[in-house]
């Protein structure tokens, strides 16, 4: 049976497989973060003369992709992007996510925003009935963090500050557990609107377009109901 570690390779190629067929020599590629993006990346660079750059959402991601010869562009400069690829701490079959086991939410939701379609690839021991088993990161502007803390505690959630950990943003993050996720989009625009609240973990008021998720039987390709 095939290892966790064989699951994200399995997951990897089949982003590969699935989004470089669709790239044309002029796009650009968004790239996100995580122990699954690495293999992604290291896949890529034998591709790396069938588009124009990537994007990436995190300082990790950019050094990587440039080991791997491949250019990595601001966002600023970049107008669209018709596919971002990512993992997930937590997905469900509606696509929803939790993300930012890793530190790089506020990138990632960022760099996803400007992308037409959302590729999240992982292995199967991510793929939840429903969210909340993964603390839910937040990123916080350190002034905020206490005051931030409270307004989580309110809500049900037991916020635990992440010690010794700087967001590429300078920003702090606090992981939650105990919360209510039943309604994430809901619970995403309420975080989103908490003074001090830099970005929220949850992905669900835009998710996915579609997970690649490896299991023992394979690579199976789910879809966001439209």
């Amino acid at each position: 049976m095939p290892t966790q570690d064989q699951l994200k390779q399995q997951a990897a190629q089949a982003a590969i497989d699935h989004v470089l067929p669709q790239l044309r020599p002029e796009d650009v590629l968004g790239v996100g973060t995580g122990s699954t993006v690495d293999l992604f990346i290291d896949l890529l660079a034998a591709h790396r003369g069938d588009f124009r750059a990537a994007v990436s959402s995190s300082e990790r991601s950019t050094r990587r992709l440039r080991a791997a010869g491949i250019e990595v562009l601001d966002l600023n400069e970049v107008p669209a992007m018709s596919w971002y690829v990512d993992g997930a701490d937590e997905i469900t079959g509606a696509l929803d996510m939790i993300k930012g086991g890793g530190g790089a939410l506020t990138r990632e939701k960022i760099v996803a925003s400007v992308a037409d379609r959302f590729a999240c690839i992982v292995d199967e021991s991510k793929l939840v009935d429903r969210l909340g088993r993964f603390p839910l990161p937040i990123e916080v502007i350190p002034l905020a963090r206490e005051a931030v803390a409270r307004a989580l505690r309110q809500l049900g959630g037991r916020p635990v500050l992440r010690e010794g950990f700087v967001t590429d943003n300078g920003g702090q993050i606090l992981d939650v557990s105990g919360l209510s996720l039943d309604e994430p989009a809901q619970f995403e625009a309420m975080v989103n609107n908490i003074p001090g609240v830099v970005c929220c973990g949850l992905f669900a008021i835009s998710g996915a377009d579609l997970a690649l998720v490896a299991g023992q039987g394979g690579v199976r390709v789910l879809r966001r109901d439209l």
